[in-house]
């Protein structure tokens, strides 16, 4: 019954991927609509946290106390964002995803007028719960573009996005904060969602075949364990990309010794890496069922061990960053894949849900990091907090995730 279900699935998915092919009149400019739309949010998001000493200065209040509007905007991704799928569940994804767009240029506005500390970090909880559900929903819509098993590179199409942000949109960011103010940048920020936005429009196809699912559908989703054995993977092993991005700086010029000017060549290094990364697992997930994760995570524990015994070399330093970038993202479609397979009626949710893990990671690979720089054990320590929960989130998915069988196999 369910190999007949499966190839069942299958059928209706080509179908309407045939009917894609005749609707989508610009499939390229969908793509591109969807991908400037993650652009834009990866700009506000990382962008944000370059300007952190800026805001905290004009609200009056400590570095501490500001970052909580960096967390904040997290718990909106991690809490927020599932939640408007599962409301917003019978809605066409077309029409999300435009509604998105506008909740996230009301964020952004509100954000660059907010009169205090308290109000910067509500509005940022607002616009970070449209990130995860705007990734899943886009996922959706490039993958009835791309056509059945396509997954991979339908998700990497709309991760494509956030990595550009984090080569080009963080740094051009940070710097329009630096230069015109804070509240600037999330005024240009908002400017690029209402250029996303008017592309969407333009852009993404009107059609039937993207209507919502049933509340049911989708809540359905969470009462899966292998959807949080997926996620408890992904927050784990992914961890490693934050336990080092989030420390380049004291990686170039504490253990290289190098001049600060060196820091944003080495994060546009980072990011190359994701972007190189997310392409290659984008054709990963959709060939091979557990390559992608395995090798990209095995990977990333090599690259990690060579930062920690030679990344006071910058000869060492800068191919590592590149190489633990790459690694980490070519497994993140397959984890989108996977996630999928898990709760094949809830796609939007599990998009979601794979950017709220990618939010948790940030927050694991960051604590983690500064447990090793607080115990004193050295500025490049922090690669071995991520060592260690990458290779726990190898581990469970080996022990269990790839030991299941995927659906429709009996």
């Amino acid at each position: 019954m369910h190999g007949l279900a499966y190839r069942s699935q299958c059928l209706a998915e080509e179908k309407r991927h045939i009917a894609a092919t005749t609707r989508v009149r610009n499939p390229k400019r969908t793509l591109f609509a969807l991908a400037l739309g993650t652009f834009a949010i990866g700009t506000g998001e990382f962008g944000s946290n370059g300007i952190i000493q800026l805001f905290a200065a004009d609200l009056g209040v400590t570095i501490s106390v500001a970052t909580h509007a960096i967390t904040a905007y997290a718990v909106g991704v991690m809490i927020g964002s599932p939640a408007i799928v599962v409301l917003a569940a019978r809605i066409n994804r077309r029409t999300l995803l435009l509604g998105l767009i506008v909740l996230f240029l009301v964020g952004n506005g509100l954000s660059a007028m907010a009169p205090d500390i308290t109000a910067l970090v509500v509005f940022r909880f607002l616009t970070g719960s449209v990130q995860g559900a705007f990734f899943g929903a886009g996922a959706v819509v490039a993958a009835y573009v791309y056509g059945p098993g396509q997954g991979g590179r339908a998700f990497a199409t709309v991760m494509s996005g956030l990595t550009v942000a984090a080569i080009a949109g963080s740094p051009l960011g940070t710097l329009v904060g630096q230069n015109a103010g804070w509240r600037v940048l999330f005024w240009v920020v908002a400017g690029l969602g209402l250029l996303a936005g008017a592309a969407l429009l333009a852009w993404l196809p009107r059609t039937g075949d993207l209507r919502g699912r049933s509340v049911a559908n989708e809540v359905g989703a969470l009462r899966r364990g292998g959807v949080w054995l997926i996620v408890a993977v992904a927050a784990l092993g992914i961890s490693s990309i934050f336990a080092v991005y989030t420390f380049i700086g004291p990686f170039v010029t504490d253990a290289a010794r190098r001049d600060a000017t060196l820091i944003p060549v080495a994060l546009a290094v980072f990011g190359i890496g994701m972007a190189v990364g997310n392409q290659v697992g984008g054709s990963f997930a959709d060939r091979y069922e557990h390559r992608g994760l395995v090798l990209g995570y095995g990977g990333a524990l090599i690259f990690l061990v060579l930062i920690g015994v030679g990344g006071s070399n910058v000869a060492v330093l800068l191919p590592c960053l590149f190489g633990v970038g790459a690694t980490m993202m070519a497994a993140i479609p397959t984890i989108q894949v996977r996630l999928t397979r898990a709760a094949p009626g809830a796609p939007t949710l599990t998009g979601a849900l794979n950017l709220a893990a990618l939010n948790l990671a940030n927050a694991l690979g960051a604590i983690g990091g500064a447990a090793t720089l607080d115990a004193g054990w050295g500025t490049l320590s922090t690669v071995w907090a991520g060592f260690a929960m990458t290779a726990a989130g190898l581990l469970l998915y080996l022990v269990t995730v790839a030991r299941r069988k995927p659906v429709g196999v009996r």
